[in-house]
């Protein structure tokens, strides 16, 4: 299973939970997981999230490939100019 890593202020929703491991096989998926696990999630991600699967960015892909042996950090968007 995927290794799953919330960054920053996303730990609030899931009672400071940051780890977790994870069964979905792309960014589509995990949202959804991520929406029925942690409800109070809902808003910050209807917000936007960034995901980095191995290294690599995604935001607005939501059918990036999670594979079993992934590390994916989920990060808030950072706002800035």
């Amino acid at each position: 299973m995927a290794k799953i890593i919330l960054w920053g202020g996303l730990k609030g929703f899931t009672d400071g939970e940051t780890e977790f491991e994870s069964e979905a096989k792309t960014v589509r998926e995990l949202l959804k997981e991520l929406e029925k696990s942690y409800p109070a999630m809902k808003s910050r991600l209807d917000v936007g999230v960034s995901f980095a699967i191995d290294g690599a960015i995604y935001r607005d892909n939501w059918f990036a490939e999670i594979k079993p042996e992934s590390t994916v950090h989920v990060l808030p968007l950072l706002a800035g100019g």
